[in-house]
């Protein structure tokens, strides 16, 4: 029951990521998606951190920035420029693709060995996802599909490399969040300047927009998500990457008037379906990787005792 509830708390981070689509949109300022991930990032982080009331100390600056910039300042412009590039839903196929980077990652550096199932569900989710998003018109472009798939796989290692250096004693995941959304906002600082230049002048609407974004769908988001990183495996985590896009293709449709058409909808139950065997098939592994170590921890003791046994016996 407590996995359950830390799935669905760690699900609600992609959730909310799907509605990134219809804020900028209807309440941002156009073409300035690194303003944005600037305006997402750097206060989210410094609200936390300020609120966590600890900075890292030793080698937790370095890993804080490492991990930031995986998670959030590459990640951030290559989702974008990717977006760009790639119009039609190719870059969402492309994002949906990321539990393939974290499952082959988590085997190779925390042995997480994915089950075959596990496997199955992540590669229909993202086939699912394809059917919600692509569109007849969609183009492909080169830069753009490198640049989706570098930050799907800039994201993928930073979810594992935060899964297999943990946090320092006595922090929580507040300031593990914070301290990468103030590195990551950082990076992406220089990048702005360069290629978008002065930041624009903001409206209500703007400030409305960019508030939701800093609150709720960066910090509290990323909160989450570090947190679901923390309690469950990496592959369990990643898997629920696809509920970002589906919800918004539900919000484009509620809010937007956009139209779902069959095919849509099939994709919709697809992925969503693969999102929930995924799950269970995580839960069974953790189940099964328990078992094993308790069996082992057991067997390990009975030898021991024997071995003590043994002794006791020659030295008599």
């Amino acid at each position: 029951m407590k996995r359950a509830a830390t799935v669905a708390l760690t699900a609600l981070a992609p959730i909310s990521w799907g509605s990134t689509y219809f804020v900028a949109s209807e309440l941002l300022p156009p073409d300035r998606p690194l303003f944005t991930g600037v305006m997402r990032a750097l206060p989210a982080g410094l609200l936390l951190t300020a609120l966590a009331r600890t900075i890292p100390k030793g080698e937790w600056w370095w890993k804080s920035a490492v991990l930031g910039t995986l998670n959030i300042g590459a990640f951030f412009p290559l989702l974008f420029l990717s977006a760009y590039r790639l119009p039609g839903g190719v870059a969402a196929v492309l994002g949906s693709a990321g539990p393939l980077f974290v499952v082959g990652l988590a085997a190779l550096l925390l042995g997480e060995r994915a089950s075959l199932r596990t496997i199955l569900a992540a590669i229909v989710a993202a086939f699912g996802v394809s059917m919600v998003v692509l569109t007849a018109e969609a183009k492909l472009d080169l830069v753009g599909i490198i640049a989706g798939v570098v930050s799907s796989a800039s994201m993928g290692a930073g979810t594992v490399m935060t899964k297999r250096w943990g946090r320092p004693d006595g922090v929580g995941p507040l300031a593990m969040t914070g301290w990468q959304l103030t590195a990551g906002g950082l990076v992406i600082i220089p990048v702005a300047a360069l290629v978008e230049g002065a930041p624009p002048a903001l409206d209500g609407h703007a400030v409305l927009g960019y508030g939701y974004m800093m609150l709720i769908n960066t910090g509290t988001a990323y909160w989450l998500w570090f947190r679901g990183i923390g309690q469950l495996s990496a592959t369990s985590v990643t898997l629920l990457g696809p509920l970002s896009p589906l919800t918004a293709a539900v919000i484009g449709w509620a809010a937007l008037g956009q139209a779902l058409t069959p095919v849509q909808l099939a994709g919709m139950a697809i992925a969503f379906g693969a999102t929930v065997v995924g799950q269970l098939s995580a839960a069974r592994s953790a189940r099964d990787a328990a078992a094993e170590e308790s069996f082992s921890s057991t067997e390990e003791i009975n030898q021991n005792i024997s071995m003590d046994l043994t002794d006791g016996r020659m030295r008599r």
